[in-house]
């Protein structure tokens, strides 16, 4: 009987520690997540550190973006005018000639014989023309042997020029200075009339052909300063405006229009594909700010500006029984010339995002208009806008310039 007694009271001893045990974790796990939320939930956010520029009128310079393709003030494919075997090629690739300087030799052996002999035959018919004068100035020569003798001379003289232009055809010269590029043709080649030798290029200046459209026609003249450039915003070709077509083309509604470029250093290239801005005269009292600044999205552009917290933002409530706090002495007096230190971190004024929609305008070197929602003097975020959000709490940092390249940043400190 006892030892029953004694079963059951260790199973009923066991039941209850099981009992105490499983209730103690079950609610120290709800204590925990408790906690958990709370904490999270009463958690501050870091502030963020962004980069900022202030909003001020600047002035603009205005301009017309355009493609444009570079080609030589002179250009040409050189050709032959007769057939011919090639004798001798008197260039290289990449050359400069000069004027009417000789590129290329075809065999003129037949040609140059036949020369000599109408040369013999001039001289001859010149002697017989000297004759017949002689004889009809002493009375004994007739007049029509003498117009027979003058006509036979010019003719001769005639078929002497002929045979050399044919013998100066066997040469293909320059007609302009320039530089040559790379030969079409070997020695011993058989050339047909018009067959390409060689292409010839002025490269002391160049002209740019490109399209603008017909709205922006009113704001080109003659003599317009231009930049040129390959791509990016850096353009560091300059020249002018010589020409704009007086007819706009129906179908694309498009106007051509040429310019002039010097190139002393060889750097552009017939067929080259540029990017064009026609400069504006300049503007004053435009706000801009860096393309880095502005954010594109679904819902329209905005930008972050950067405002003081309100004091309900950042400083807790004072309870109605609690009293402030009396102001410190002022101890200014007691101040050495040397003791004076920096505001602790605390005293600075919190900072907060303030998200702005506005509306842009034009572009230019990285930099970009805004008409409307900014207002000068204001503070907005040039970097970083991806992970900010609207009421966000910021710490400004400008070190470091995000418009500007590291190489750039380096070198100015």
């Amino acid at each position: 009987m006892f030892k029953r007694i004694l079963r059951i009271f260790i199973i009923v001893l066991v039941l209850a520690l099981l009992v105490v045990v499983v209730g103690g974790i079950v609610g120290f796990n709800f204590l925990r997540d408790n906690g958990i939320k709370q904490y999270f939930a009463s958690m501050k956010p870091p502030a963020a550190t962004v980069s900022t520029t202030i909003a001020k009128p600047s002035a603009w310079t205005p301009g017309v973006e355009a493609i444009g393709t570079v080609k030589a003030v002179r250009g040409v494919d050189l050709t032959v005018e007769t057939t011919g075997i090639v004798k001798d090629i008197l260039f290289h690739a990449n050359q400069k000639v000069a004027d009417n300087a000789v590129l290329l030799q075809l065999d003129d052996a037949v040609e140059r014989a036949d020369l000599d002999a109408q040369k013999a035959q001039a001289a001859l018919d010149q002697t017989s023309l000297a004759r017949a004068i002689e004889l009809t100035r002493r009375g004994v020569g007739s007049d029509s042997t003498l117009d027979t003798a003058r006509a036979a001379a010019s003719a001769s003289a005639s078929q002497v020029t002929k045979l050399q232009a044919v013998l100066d055809q066997k040469q293909l010269t320059a007609p302009f200075g320039g530089t040559v590029g790379i030969p079409k043709i070997d020695v011993g080649q058989y050339l047909a009339p018009g067959t390409a030798v060689v292409t010839l290029q002025d490269l002391d200046t160049m002209r740019v052909d490109f399209t603008v459209p017909e709205q922006q026609l009113a704001l080109l003249k003659i003599g317009q300063t231009i930049r040129l450039g390959f791509g990016g915003e850096d353009r560091p070709f300059a020249g002018a405006i010589r020409g704009i077509d007086p007819k706009i083309d129906s179908s694309s509604r498009l106007v051509n229009i040429r310019a002039e470029v010097a190139n002393p250093d060889g750097k552009l290239t017939p067929g080259q594909f540029v990017q064009v801005r026609v400069e504006l005269p300049e503007e004053q009292n435009v706000l801009t700010l860096p393309q880095t600044a502005l954010t594109t999205s679904l819902y329209g552009d905005y930008i972050f500006v950067v405002q003081p917290a309100r004091p309900a933002e950042t400083a807790p409530t004072a309870k109605p029984e609690e009293k402030p706090a009396a102001p410190a002495a002022d101890k200014s007096a007691d101040a050495k010339p040397g003791d004076t230190k920096p505001a602790a971190e605390g005293d600075k004024p919190a900072l907060v995002l303030s998200q702005v929609f506005v509306k842009p305008g034009r572009r230019n070197q990285g930099m970009v208009e805004i008409v409307e929602g900014l207002k000068a003097g204001d503070e907005v975020v040039t970097a970083g806008q991806n992970r900010l959000f609207n009421g966000m709490s910021v710490v400004v940092d400008n070190t470091i310039d995000p418009t500007k390249s590291a190489n750039k940043q380096a070198d100015q400190q």
